[in-house]
């Protein structure tokens, strides 16, 4: 302390620039303590901040899976229930008449664990446990929300090849797959909730009316409780934490129900987001997982303290918790299938967007809800397009990024495995009704890899031209197959791409931005992408979701956000103690006379509300004369 005091007394801080310096040396002090007071309250600031804000460090495990040389049981031809027909898999202290769920690398048949599955009774207390801590959650504040997601995302970011590592093991993905549609959207959604959540639900003041102007409205988003997520296994990361940021952030607990493909990834996920809660302070049981089969979901989707579900996957399903959730009213947000276009406008430069159009359909191989599975193509350039996607996908290799190969290094690869096999008979007869109504194909079929037999892989496909009759133009794929069908008109273009039952993504791509934006505006879907690929998502400020038979509801954005809470309207006294609500004579029980009260009230209605000024002043005048009488 002394040495500052003598730096601030220094004659050099202390002497003003000037002829008459000593005439003014008695104030001149005044500036340096100003500047190091200035300096003092901003060092105190930047360290309450640096306390409240700044990421938490914490450490979790990771899964000896996650490496590419991890050796475990080779199943053959593994489905969920392996554990059935082969002991070596079972669980070593097996519960009488439960259900068990075996996980496994689908893109190599590799055991990953034999798990538990929940039975009703499990899932109700889950979700009584989320209850409860909620009723401490609810009262963070915003800041202390954000801590835990800034946490979050700091973790995610310094250990993204293994968690990209985990997501492949589980799916059979790729690990640039892994990058983008797990790591990258995730990221994205922390970093906007981050940024800009708080504006979405803090309280927001709506306007009035002439009526009453003396009162003030707002609009309050209060948490809802309990809310439950029941999402795909196509991008294990995303769709759980997904759900799980935005009902954290708005003040909720949550349940994830995750797919019963995904166990082993989504038990370990959740696992770093448990340790971040408690390294933040707070009771990690405001987020639970349920691992079940579809016989006890209604244990969840029926539970009286769920106040608000979101459903990802498919129709069929969504249809069936849609319904469960009437039992108590429960909202419900609804993302289903696809079956998204491209409509390709007259005069494209085809190679400028291939490499766009390559990605939109085979990424994920084709398990991806907003995937590009029609290529809408103008008759000039049909023969173009297929030029080009015959030549790309002809190169196109398929295999494991979790199998170190026998040179000791990992093989590069486009497109990793299908989640399973269930589907493919499936596709290749649509694909074959294809080809027999004189389409062609390149691909079309079931891979056997020659080094992981036991992966289920079906190969990049091209089919073309393609009729909007087709069953295969019809109903969703989820599969790396690119649809081409040519058209004549623009016209013929929008109605073949709003020719089926989803309505969930687009893209259109063209020369000039303003054409393509007349046919965006024309296409029956929640979202579209103009000269590009599904970046609706990207940008986690826009609500994401479809309409038709693609669900309804929003997730994403203030509209993702603010479904998951109440919208309570409050409106209070503008002044309390000038003027508030007073019930007029004319108007108080018991009524004096019919004939005065029915004159003030359509008085007072002309003059509120009727149309020009006359009527207006004839209304106040009426009024004002029947409140006298």
């Amino acid at each position: 302390m002394d040495a500052l005091i003598s730096l601030m007394n220094h004659p050099y801080l202390t002497m003003k620039l000037g002829l008459d310096s000593e005439s003014k040396r008695k104030v001149d002090a005044v500036y340096p303590i100003s500047i190091f007071f200035a300096f003092g309250i901003y060092l105190v600031f930047q360290r309450y901040q640096l306390r409240h804000n700044s990421p938490v460090p914490f450490e979790f495990t990771f899964p000896e899976a996650a490496d590419p040389a991890w050796e475990s049981t080779q199943l053959h031809e593994p489905t969920l229930e392996s554990h059935i027909d082969n002991p070596e898999i079972q669980a070593a202290m097996s519960v009488p008449d439960r259900r068990y769920i075996t996980a496994y690398d689908p893109s190599t048949g590799l055991h990953l664990g034999t798990y538990l599955a929940d039975n009703e009774q499990e899932i109700e207390r889950k979700i009584e446990r989320a209850a409860e801590a909620q009723k401490t959650w609810k009262h963070t504040t915003f800041q202390q929300r954000r801590r835990v997601i800034r946490s979050l995302q700091k973790w995610l970011v310094d250990n993204q090849e293994v968690v990209a590592r985990v997501a492949c093991r589980d799916t059979g993905k790729t690990l640039i797959d892994a990058a983008l549609g797990e790591i990258l959207t995730t990221c994205s959604k922390m970093e906007w909730i981050i940024k800009h959540g708080e504006k979405a639900l803090r309280p927001e003041t709506r306007r009035s009316n002439l009526m009453m102007f003396y009162k003030q409205s707002q609009v309050h988003y209060e948490p809802l409780g309990v809310v439950a997520a029941i999402v795909s296994w196509n991008y294990p990361l995303h769709n759980a934490w997904s759900p799980i940021l935005a009902a954290l952030f708005s003040g909720n607990a949550i349940v994830l129900k995750c797919s019963e493909q995904v166990v082993w990834s989504t038990t370990w996920f959740l696992g770093v987001l448990a340790r971040c809660l408690s390294a933040c302070g707070h009771n990690p049981n405001i987020v639970q997982a349920v691992f079940c089969y579809p016989e006890q979901a209604d244990a969840l989707t029926q539970s009286p303290l769920i106040k608000h579900i979101t459903f990802i996957g498919s129709e069929t399903v969504g249809r069936k918790v849609a319904m469960a959730a009437t039992k108590h009213l429960t909202p419900v947000t609804l993302e289903l299938g696809g079956k998204d276009p491209a409509v390709i406008l007259p005069g494209t430069n085809l190679e400028q967007w291939a490499s766009t159009w390559m990605r939109g359909v085979y990424q994920n191989m084709g398990q991806n809800c907003i995937g590009i599975e029609r290529l809408l193509v103008h008759n000039d350039q049909y023969d173009d397009l297929w030029e080009i996607f015959s030549q790309r996908v002809a190169k196109m290799r398929v295999g494991s990024v979790m199998s170190m190969q026998q040179a000791g290094y990992l093989a590069t690869v486009e497109g990793g495995a299908m989640i399973s096999n269930r589907f493919f008979s499936g596709l290749e007869k649509l694909i074959k009704d294809a080809n027999d109504a004189n389409a062609y194909v390149i691909g079309g079929e079931e891979f056997k890899h020659p080094y992981h037999e036991h992966g289920y892989y079906f190969s990049p496909t091209v089919v073309g031209p393609v009729d909007a009759d087709m069953d295969i133009a019809k109903e969703e794929l989820f599969a790396p197959i690119a649809l081409l069908m040519p058209y004549e008109t623009v016209e013929e273009a929008i109605d073949i791409a709003n020719g089926t039952k989803y309505g969930l993504g687009a893209s259109v791509f063209g020369p000039d931005q303003d054409e393509c934006l007349k046919v965006a505006k024309q296409l029956d879907c929640g979202m579209v992408s103009i000269n590009d690929f599904a970046v609706f998502y990207v940008n986690q400020d826009l609500p994401f979701g479809g309409t038709k038979a693609s669900g309804y509801g929003r997730f994403a954005g203030p509209e993702g956000l603010r479904s998951l809470t109440n919208p309570k309207a409050i409106i209070v006294d503008r002044w309390p103690s000038l003027i508030q609500t007073t019930i007029p004579r004319v108007l108080d029980y018991p009524l004096r006379s019919l004939k005065h009260s029915w004159d003030f009230s359509s008085g007072l209605i002309r003059f509120l509300y009727g149309d020009g000024w006359r009527t207006s002043v004839n209304g106040l005048i009426t009024a004002i004369g029947a409140a006298r009488k």
